[in-house]
């Protein structure tokens, strides 16, 4: 009796310990990209910007994306998709005004990181999205990191619609604050960096169709059956497990370095983990 309490009790304090680690996305919040050489996970991030998860939802559901290219490519910089013809039908595709940041709110899920940084005042996570904030203004916003997903638009700040693109390398922050950025791939980037490049003399446009990397199909996982769904958990940013590596990385402890910095940390490059388990 007592070594089945005793394997209760440790059920239950490792349970609590995974919980404090790991937390598991919404369906309703993730969309499955299948590509040609598999599938790319986005998580969208509804509390930035609601407006654009909301009408990507739509569009995804409406099957717009399916069929569809990678048609401008940028190695280097971003990967972008959608409807280069812009003549596929949809019910879904209004102008979006601009979500570019959000109101500070009394209490902010914000956890600092770096402050100052070198081009937010504050960086930082929300909900394992790299982040940026200013008090002053009392604005926060996501950081374009590797892995962004953003709606692309012209010049016109409220001209987004359908199609979006992917940063696929150096961290593009010069675009913080200036698109609006409403996910990130959380698994399947390799699927992504595995998509054909455009010339970046003709900025990365892709003219010829057959030269491009096809959307074989796009789904939001809540609409799929239990059995369909990837087991993807991500690492919470207040964790134990993740401030201890921060802590590790502030200092550069490991005997391998020998120069240590100055303590300052690029949240672009300590990305929250992310863990499959099937």
């Amino acid at each position: 009796m007592k070594t089945v309490l005793l394997l209760m009790m440790f059920s239950v304090s490792f349970s609590l310990f995974a919980d404090e680690e790991w937390r598991t996305p919404k369906p309703e919040d993730m969309v499955y990209l299948e590509l040609e050489s598999g599938t790319v996970v986005i998580e969208l991030a509804p509390f930035m910007a609601p407006e654009h998860v909301k009408q990507f939802k739509n569009l995804v559901r409406e099957g717009f994306y399916d069929g569809l290219d990678f048609y401008r490519v940028i190695d280097g910089f971003v990967a972008q998709a959608g409807d280069f013809s812009e003549k596929k039908a949809s019910k879904h595709k209004s102008s979006l005004n601009a979500e570019l940041d959000r109101n500070m709110v009394m209490a902010s899920d914000f956890n600092v990181v770096q402050s100052p940084e070198f081009i937010a005042p504050e960086t930082g996570y929300i909900q394992s999205f790299a982040a940026g904030r200013d008090l002053k203004s009392k604005k926060e916003w996501l950081l374009h990191c590797y892995g962004a997903v953003a709606m692309a638009r012209d010049n016109d700040i409220n001209s987004g619609t359908t199609d979006f693109y992917i940063a696929i390398g150096q961290a593009p922050r010069h675009l913080d604050r200036n698109m609006s950025t409403f996910g990130r791939v959380i698994s399947g980037m390799q699927h992504v960096q595995a998509v054909k490049r455009g010339n970046k003399d003709k900025g990365g446009v892709i003219d010829e169709v057959s030269a491009r990397s096809k959307i074989l199909s796009a789904k939001v996982a809540s609409d799929l059956i239990a059995e369909k769904r990837l087991e993807i958990q991500v690492q919470k940013d207040t964790s134990q497990a993740f401030n201890k590596r921060l802590q590790s990385a502030r200092k550069l402890e490991n005997e391998f370095f020998h120069f240590k910095g100055n303590g300052n940390l690029d949240v672009c490059y300590y990305q929250t983990k992310v863990q499959l388990n099937n």
